[in-house]
């Protein structure tokens, strides 16, 4: 890989990590609702899963989801469900307490399977697969190259929000500011899934 299409990932995988999306405002959630170790199961899940779907693309998932619009439509339809379903249990957490039992409670092996429900997961994993891994044979070095760095930026960019919302915490207990707090986030994933349903 040469050092300009090194410095183009980079580039692109900053921009796709650290943006707004289901991963990272459910870490954000997850840690303002029940504290940084609540979370970071599902921040460990997430460059598991993610790397995952990036090795599945790159050994040719990819090409089939291309070839096939109704599996990529199924995917699609779920993933667009599951982001509603989280904006519904945030937008109803008002309490501390409640948010930390069952009500908003996500374990490593949930979160590893989400991943294959999130759309934004799926097109960062076609894109990074199509333009830097499967573009030149042979792709075995390039594989090994990109999949820790993303599986990094995964860890890097969920770790980051669920700081932000660990550290938002103690003030977040304060009179309704955590429901507020919660329906922000919930309104941030509804407006996710409305961008991606026009893709």
């Amino acid at each position: 890989m040469s050092s300009q299409e090194f410095l183009a990932l980079i580039v692109f995988s900053t921009a796709i990590a650290f943006t707004p999306g289901p991963n990272t405002t459910l870490s954000a959630a997850l840690a303002a609702n029940g504290g940084l170790r609540h979370a970071l199961r599902f921040i460990l899940a997430v460059p598991v899963g993610w790397g995952l779907l990036l090795l599945a693309c790159a050994g040719g998932l990819g090409a089939l989801l291309q070839t096939a619009p109704v599996l990529r439509g199924m995917i699609k339809a779920f993933g667009l469900a599951y982001m509603l379903w989280l904006a519904w249990k945030l937008a109803r957490s008002d309490r501390v307490a409640q948010a930390t039992g069952q009500r908003l409670s996500v374990g490593f092996g949930q979160g590893v399977a989400l991943q294959l429900l999130n759309i934004k997961a799926w097109m960062n994993a076609l894109m990074i697969s199509a333009g830097w891994v499967t573009v030149a044979e042979p792709i075995g070095p390039r594989l090994a190259l990109v999949l820790p760095l993303m599986m990094a930026y995964g860890l890097t960019s969920n770790l980051t929000y669920a700081l932000v919302g660990s550290a938002l915490r103690h003030w977040l207990t304060q009179g309704r500011r955590l429901l507020v707090f919660n329906r922000v986030l919930a309104g941030v994933l509804v407006a996710t899934a409305a961008w991606m349903a026009v893709l």
